[in-house]
């Protein structure tokens, strides 16, 4: 009877998870730059369910966990508007910030949301994250026109005008581990030497779209909680079968 607990339990918590990281990615399907989550799940050695000394009764059972979460760095399509703001990126590297937030391990942080603004000082900041960052810090604008080249150099009022800096770019393998903060911020990327052929072009009046599909998250969702709600009804099956038990022992 516990191994059917065992089961359903365990049934009921995977699923909980994946509901729970499916949900995110729905509700950042129109964040800009968002790169969707997965859960990835593994197994643990097979275990002895009974006391020991009795191998030959007991069997064994496979008990799955959430190991951790992937994210998905794939490229997602663009948006194109009439504002000099948004910036997009076709390629591996993205923008860095100096974030403003309070008690943050890391100060630069990497994202792909390239919906920009000015602060009240006349630099280039997200939202309210923190400051763009050029090769030189932070990027005064002011209160003058300004335009970004494909290469990430922001020139005044046209290119080959004066130069204002150069966009700080940061290349990510799009198969490498990295741990988000937020929506679409990165803190930690693992590291890797950018390759010798790199290409990007840098899109000014563009923003980069979620790479979420919505129609394959809202299946992914409905079949979790189906398989949610099977492992609930198992769960209260083994209870009332261990109920009985109970009281047909007490009875005896």
């Amino acid at each position: 009877m516990n191994r059917g607990y065992y089961y359903a339990a365990n049934g009921m918590f995977l699923n909980q998870r994946k509901m729970d990281c499916i949900g995110n990615n729905l509700a950042n399907v129109s964040t800009a730059g968002y790169k969707r989550d997965t859960v990835l799940t593994n197994t643990f050695d097979e275990q002895m369910i009974l006391v020991k000394h009795r191998e030959a009764l007991s069997g064994t059972f496979a008990h799955r966990y959430v190991d951790t979460s992937y994210t998905d760095l794939n490229q997602s399509n663009f948006e194109y508007s009439d504002s000099p703001f948004d910036v997009a990126i076709a390629g591996d590297v993205y923008f860095n910030v100096r974030t403003n937030y309070p008690g943050a391990d890391r100060e630069i942080m990497l994202t792909r949301n390239g919906q920009w603004e000015l602060d009240g000082e006349g630099y280039l900041v997200l939202n309210n994250t923190g400051r763009i960052q050029g090769e030189n810090g932070d990027i005064y604008i002011g209160d003058k026109d300004f335009v970004i080249d494909a290469d990430g150099t922001i020139y005044r009022d046209y290119i080959g005008g004066e130069v204002i800096d150069r966009l700080r770019l940061s290349y990510v393998n799009p198969e490498a581990d990295v741990t988000k903060f937020g929506a679409n911020m990165f803190t930690e990327v693992q590291e890797s030497e950018p390759p010798a052929d790199l290409q990007y072009d840098v899109i000014q009046y563009a923003t980069e779209r979620s790479n979420v599909d919505w129609n394959y998250e809202l299946n992914m969702l409905l079949e979790a909680n189906r398989l949610y709600e099977a492992n609930s009804t198992m769960l209260k099956m083994c209870d009332q079968l261990n109920q009985g038990a109970t009281g047909l022992c007490k009875k005896v």
